[in-house]
């Protein structure tokens, strides 16, 4: 995946308490990475939501990758 459609994933504290989001529409990656996981595809998601399009899709799907890679993840006990 190129790296250019990552810049359609915004972060700003004043919408969705700084969560990830797709272009500043309130729509939170991990809610696009939670419909897919549960069988969602590509083209139901477009039809539910139709102000995003397709590479905002691909842009949650990339940015997940990209938080996959990293290579270890401190535990905090709570």
């Amino acid at each position: 995946m190129e790296e250019k459609n990552l810049n359609r994933i915004t972060i700003n504290p004043q919408i969705c308490h700084g969560k990830p989001v797709i272009r500043n529409l309130r729509y939170p990656v991990e809610t696009i990475l939670e419909l897919l996981s549960s069988g969602m595809t590509i083209e139901q998601i477009l039809k539910d939501y139709e102000d995003l399009e397709r590479d905002d899709i691909l842009a949650c799907l990339n940015y997940a990758a990209k938080l996959s890679q990293v290579k270890s993840i401190n535990r905090i006990s709570i």
